[in-house]
């Protein structure tokens, strides 16, 4: 026997009592380790689900515009020089970013203005997958547009012209079918109306070309300056702007997710720790005699202190390792819960592993400083006392 084995025998002399407090630290490392996995993984997912309610960066031309008077006569700010952004070059140096696997979508749109029945509407060409992709929200009494010659029509936009599912309307010269019209949205979408962007490139004679680009960045995993500064690298003559209410709001999501977690995180872990701490003051209680007798035998209070510390410590290591296995696998059925699990998993490492052992071994001896301590304090007498 000595001071290395006198912890294990300890641990030994009493295995339900261990196995009990063994099983409730390793059920809070799990639940610690399970929130950090999700933590890590819930801002790449709850931003791509978010990304889905709107794109967070504009592409358009570079346009430069004058401030005209005449006479007296104020004309206000006149842009000239407005040249269209072509869509495939465009798209394709915005695919071309260093940070390309943080662009969840891309949606380019063409804007014109066209008559329908003698009342003139804003006309939107848009890639349909596309903009579905970043508008979710988006729902009709009727269908999305699956054929070039079907439109959809904002809902203001259909009661001002009084339109309804399945009417045929004349545009630019041709018959459209109304596939559905768009539920109120409070936004502009629902004065335009909506229709191929292909097919009104032809129409208006202008192949390739757009008005604007929507992109939908995930900006959880880096700053949306750097985003923008890249495609403004990539497109010189265009006019990159990110959207930073947007950003804002979707970053306050994801950090209240992730600050949520690791509050409760906290409080497991100094729930665990305080449960350490009075177990391992009841057992000091528990064995006055035996503390006694080591130090009749010779063992100073600095040994004492050291046994104590390190049977706790081989509770804290035992119960990190594995509270983090169980809490790797665990991580995936709270993210599956959450519907969080598409498109990020949470990922295994061997040093996180050793780190947590490491890490909770320490928490556990910090627990049972105070324990070790008192035990340390017990003199030679205490075994006379206790027999």
């Amino acid at each position: 026997m000595n001071i290395l084995t006198i912890p294990l025998r300890n641990i030994r002399r009493k295995p339900s009592k261990t196995m009990l407090l063994l099983l409730v630290f390793s059920l809070g490392v799990m639940s610690i380790v399970a929130l950090y996995q999700v933590s890590e993984v819930v801002g790449l997912s709850l931003e791509k689900k978010l990304t889905s309610f709107g794109a967070n960066i504009v592409i358009s031309p570079a346009t430069e515009k004058l401030n005209v008077s005449y006479g007296g006569f104020q004309m206000g700010e006149m842009f000239f020089e407005i040249e269209d952004l072509p869509e495939e070059d465009t798209v394709t140096a915005i695919r071309a970013i260093e940070l390309r696997e943080r662009i969840s979508a891309v949606a380019p749109k063409l804007v014109t203005m066209a008559k329908i029945n003698n009342t003139a509407v804003a006309l939107v060409g848009v890639r349909w997958q596309q903009e579905l992709g970043i508008k979710s929200y988006w729902a009709t009494d009727g269908s999305f547009p699956d054929h070039s010659d079907q439109i959809l029509v904002g809902r203001r936009a259909a009661v001002d012209l009084e339109l309804s599912t399945g009417d045929k309307v004349s545009l630019l010269g041709e018959e459209f079918t109304i596939s559905g019209i768009l539920f109120e949205t409070g936004t502009d979408d629902d004065t335009v109306v909506l229709m191929d962007l292909s097919k009104l490139q032809s129409l208006v004679n202008r192949p390739g070309a757009t008005s604007f680009i929507e992109v939908a960045a995930l900006c959880a995993g880096c700053p949306i300056g750097d985003i923008v500064n890249q495609l403004r690298e990539q497109l010189p003559n265009a006019d990159v702007k990110a959207l930073q209410n947007i950003v804002n709001q979707r970053m306050a999501s994801v950090h209240f997710v992730q600050k949520l977690a690791l509050i409760i995180s906290l409080v497991i872990l100094v729930t665990a720790s305080a449960m350490v701490g009075l177990s391992m003051l009841s057992a000091v209680n528990e064995r006055k005699k035996d503390i006694g007798i080591l130090r009749s035998l010779g063992y100073g209070k600095g040994n004492i202190f050291f046994i104590i510390c390190l049977e706790a410590g081989l509770i804290g290591v035992l119960s990190g390792t594995i509270g983090y296995l169980t809490g790797y696998l665990a991580s995936f059925k709270v993210l599956g819960f959450l519907s969080l699990a598409d498109g990020a998993t949470p990922m295994f490492s061997f040093t996180h592993l050793l780190l947590s052992g490491t890490v909770f071994g320490l928490v556990t001896v910090l627990a049972a400083l105070y324990p070790s301590w008192k035990g340390a304090g017990i003199e030679p007498s205490a075994a006379l006392v206790a027999l």
